[in-house]
């Protein structure tokens, strides 16, 4: 794991302040697409609540690339208004000012040399002007076919060369290609310009604290680790539910759908560090390989038709209104057989694994906005209840709520207060808004952060990339020659075909 670079001395600082070792060093972070939404609504106010929580050295300077015909003023009253609208943290007047001393704003197409020369001269004048120290990152924030125009650009004005004793580094926004082909071609462009130790892969999942608290509760607790196995899991169930539609998103998410969009990336990088064993150390490369015996392990159900399913909402009621179905949104052929929900049923071929299925669903228009990584566990092998008085008890399950309401429940059984023994299901639960005091950083902020640190563990590598299409292509291929998604109710769970996929095997969906 690489190492944070030492704070300067401060006599005033405390010493028991745990952000010392993750404070960055002096840089400067150079945004392509910073007039796109992800931008206003995510990377610009974590920037700002880094700052607003002391991370980011003074020096930091922020640097914006565009077409649009905009001054540095312009585009530091359009960072204010975006902090303004979504930061976590207060607005601060004197972290404010100390931020916005640093912006630089750079006109420009991709295609254009005179503005990549541009930005060449500004990013060394932020080394003359701010200490910046050579010291620069740049953020793909832009769609993939961009990709190889702003890598080869900053190679061509060498903003990818590293100087003396600093560092250059890019940030790649999912998706990693569409399939494996492409994203095999995507690797070989950024290769060429960037080495493997500075390409930051973002996968923003990877960045919330429920999902670093997988390996926490697995690996820092004796009493979970000994049960996490085929001889107690029944299985387990990961789900990334979405209430609504595509909205504006058509010219992305067509052609897409849900497995590609979230499935390939999101969920299996869930069900990796699930079913990982435990890694030698936390850092980068013990964690990738862990996680790579894993997805290598994977293996497809012999009859993708029975253990896969996909559906395309329709038009219907949600939530007291109505709402258009995925034909009848903006942008959208009326033929189009793009899914808006998909589901699978995959194993992971390992001995402690051997017979568990991993159920993975994805979809758009559900019941409610919810991503959770369910374990099942399997009934104990003798009840000495009468059928009457346990009727009602079901299945223990420990429960990883990814988003919306960030923690973890465990589900078992208990005695009803009364004078029979009658056992019921209730949960225990814990959130991170309950249990400690300070407040969750946003996923991006933690992971902007470990960019300008230089620290990789929770960015996926290209390995782990090429793993995950292997895993997914066969099944996006068989789609292509099977018809049409089934329709499905908006605000249901999903088409019919995802719940006879579990009941085939004597399960059933949890309801989140």
């Amino acid at each position: 794991m690489s190492t944070a670079p030492t704070p300067p001395d401060n006599p005033l600082r405390d010493p028991r302040d745990r952000r010392l070792p993750r404070i960055a060093g002096p840089a400067g972070l150079v945004i392509f697409g910073v007039t796109g939404d992800l931008a206003k609504r995510k990377l610009l106010p974590a920037i700002y609540d880094l700052a607003n929580r002391g991370l980011l050295p003074p020096s930091f300077a922020l640097t914006g690339f565009a077409r649009r015909d905009w001054s540095t003023e312009d585009f530091a009253q359009i960072v204010h208004d975006a902090v303004r609208e979504h930061a976590r943290t207060e607005f601060s007047e004197r972290t404010w000012e100390q931020l916005a001393s640093g912006f630089r704003f750079v006109q420009g197409e991709f295609d254009d040399d005179a503005a990549f020369d541009t930005l060449a001269e500004t990013v060394a004048a932020l080394d003359a002007e701010r200490g910046t120290g050579g010291n620069h990152a740049f953020y793909l924030s832009v769609p993939p076919r961009s990709f190889p125009l702003v890598l080869n650009q900053l190679k061509r004005s060498g903003l990818s060369e590293p100087t003396t004793d600093a560092w250059r580094r890019v940030i790649i926004e999912k998706p990693f290609g569409h399939n494996l082909e492409s994203a095999l071609e995507l690797d070989d462009v950024v290769s060429e310009v960037f080495p493997e130790d500075s390409v930051f892969r973002i996968d923003h999942y990877l960045g919330k604290e429920t999902v670093q608290n997988i390996l926490a509760m697995r690996f820092a607790n004796q009493l979970f680790e000994p049960v996490w196995n085929n001889h107690y899991v029944d299985h387990v169930q990961i789900t990334m539910a979405e209430d609504i539609g595509i909205g504006s998103r058509a010219g992305y998410y067509d052609g897409i759908g849900a497995a590609r969009d979230v499935i390939q990336n999101h969920l299996l990088q869930l069900l990796a560090l699930t079913a990982m064993e435990e890694p030698f150390s936390f850092d980068a490369n013990s964690l990738r390989r862990e996680k790579e015996k894993v997805l290598s392990a994977v293996r497809l159900g012999e009859d993708l038709g029975r253990s896969t399913a996909r559906g395309q909402y329709a038009a219907g009621w949600q939530g007291g209104e109505h709402v258009r179905g995925y034909h009848e949104e903006d942008g959208i052929a009326p033929d189009s057989i793009t899914e808006t929900y998909a589901a699978m049923r995959l194993e992971v071929d390992s001995r402690r694994w051997a017979g568990v299925p991993f159920y993975l669903r994805a979809g758009k228009r559900l019941g409610r906005r919810v991503t959770e990584i369910a374990v099942v566990f399997k009934r104990a092998p003798h009840l000495p209840f009468d059928l009457g008085t346990s009727g009602e008890l079901g299945q223990n399950a420990i429960v990883f709520r990814v988003q919306p309401d960030e923690g973890v429940t465990i589900r078992f059984g208990a005695k009803v207060p009364g004078t029979a023994m009658e056992v019921r299901d209730v949960s225990m639960d814990f959130g991170y808004g309950n249990a400690f005091t300070e407040n969750s950083p946003e996923a991006y902020e933690r992971l902007i952060l470990d960019v300008l640190l230089g620290d990789p563990p929770l960015f996926p590598h290209q390995r782990e990339v090429e793993l995950s299409w292997q895993i997914l292509d066969p099944i996006t291929e068989y789609w292509e020659s099977a018809g049409s998604p089934e329709p499905y109710r908006p605000g249901s769970w999903g088409p019919a075909s995802a719940d006879e996929m579990l009941a085939r095997d004597g399960r059933r969906w949890r309801m989140p």
